[in-house]
């Protein structure tokens, strides 16, 4: 008979917030601090709320001018870098206990481990193992933890979202029949991995609206609302999940891209926006040179300004020949800006795509394209890499990166969009600085 699976998935208790509290000395589970960068005005989105704060009823991803003024709390300034420290070393705690094999990082500050072939080694049930984990991440780093555990990972990941934040421990457990006792009957199902706004919204059409309505609802309703995503659905509903930690491992996809997008800092006329899709598209050429990727396919989404009426605008453009050059890929992207973009209106969100991405090696002409000339450019962009890796990516500049309304400069200094310093700063409280 095969063993039981056990799986564990643990998830720091609001990262940021906490690696801030932790490199002040202080307990995040007392103390009022929230992680935002207030030189981006008091709309910005507050990245991490600490316990503390949640407690007192200040909503995670809340705005800045949204927590009342006469709350006296520590704003710290976004350190994406630090953060990402703080993670490789939790990574390495979780090395010590198992095989990288048998650990999935699903995000930053949360993973899965399969632990089914370690209890017997250990001599601990898989609840003692994780009590341990999290003792070992508090004493280390001083950083709580939430824990699932499920015999499968989406029963564990449920564990987790569900169940283990209002548990004395922080850990919770569940089985498929423990699912289906506690939790068929739980609203709202957005609470539920996987399930969005939009499922629900189908659902309600048809009277679901609990797991255990879609467990008994007729499969070929589903099936016509859902597709194939309807056999995951019902999966789910009843507590299955097949995939495990080997088969996301050794998963690859058919096809990939990379891709690249910003909110802009203020309304950008037309003019203003299309020095931002060539600056994106540079770094974006970069990125392909650097994985020794080609592509054949580019895409561009624009977000007007906010007070725009106007829906997002998107294209694709299938090229005629497979390349990483920066020169043709600039001029085909500007060109399906100047294609899509209206002169009239101002611009907020640019997204840029490059698909159907193939090695290098593949790379491919056309009548109209001088071989030379793809060559010349991949030894510059190359030369370009090396030196941005020496010496810093601002060390190496183009003339359109000093424009006023240029972003490549400060988003060069920054990870996914924040700040990327891991030095201490002046502390601010309550929006007055000490």
């Amino acid at each position: 008979m095969d063993q039981k699976k056990a799986y564990l998935v643990i998830d720091l208790k609001s990262f940021y917030a906490s690696v801030e509290c932790a490199e002040r000395g202080l307990d995040p589970m007392t103390t009022k601090l929230v992680v935002a960068d207030p030189s981006r005005t008091e709309g910005t989105i507050c990245l991490a709320v600490s316990p503390a704060m949640k407690r007192i009823g200040v909503k995670n991803r809340c705005r800045l001018f949204q927590i009342p003024k006469t709350l006296d709390f520590i704003i710290a300034r976004p350190r994406m870098q630090l953060y990402i420290n703080y993670s490789a070393r939790i990574y390495a705690i979780y090395l010590k206990y198992f095989s990288s094999e048998d650990i999935h990082v699903y995000s930053v500050d949360e993973a899965f481990m399969d632990a089914t072939h370690y209890l017997k080694l250990y001599n601990m049930t898989v609840k003692e193992l994780a009590k341990k984990i999290l003792k070992d991440i508090k004493d280390t780093l001083g950083l709580y933890a939430t824990c699932g555990i499920g015999t499968n990972m989406y029963l564990a990941k449920i564990a987790l979202d569900i169940m283990a934040k209002h548990a004395p421990d922080f850990i919770a457990e569940l089985d498929e029949e423990g699912y289906r006792k506690q939790l068929w009957d739980h609203k709202p199902l957005t609470d539920f991995w996987m399930i969005g706004r939009g499922t629900v919204k189908r659902l309600a059409g048809i009277g679901v609206y609990t797991m255990k309505d879609i467990a008994m609802c007729d499969e070929k309703l589903l099936f016509r609302l859902f597709g194939i995503n309807a056999e995951l659905l019902m999966d789910h509903a009843w507590g299955i999940e097949p995939t495990e930690i080997s088969d996301i491992k050794n998963y690859r996809a058919k096809s990939s891209s990379l891709s690249k997008g910003q909110v802009l800092p203020r309304d950008y006329s037309w003019t203003e926006c299309r020095l931002i899709v060539k600056e994106m598209t540079e770094l974006l050429c970069l990125e392909l040179v650097r994985d020794h990727k080609v592509t054949d396919n580019i895409s561009l989404t624009l977000g007007f300004s906010f007070g725009e009426i106007a829906k997002p605008i998107s294209k694709s453009k299938t090229l005629t020949l497979r390349t990483s050059s920066n020169s043709i890929l600039v001029r085909q992207m500007a060109a399906l800006y100047e294609e899509i973009a209206e002169k009239n209106l101002y611009y907020r969100r640019v997204f840029i795509g490059f698909n159907n991405l193939e090695d290098e090696d593949l790379e491919q002409t056309d009548l109209f394209t001088d071989p030379q000339t793809m060559t010349r450019d991949r030894k510059l962009q190359a030369a370009a890499l090396e030196i941005q890796g020496r010496y810093g990516k601002n060390a190496l500049l183009k003339g359109m990166n000093l424009d006023n309304a240029a972003t490549t400069t400060e988003r060069n200094e920054q990870i996914g969009g924040h700040r990327c310093g891991s030095e201490a700063e002046t502390e601010i409280r309550g929006g007055r600085e000490n």
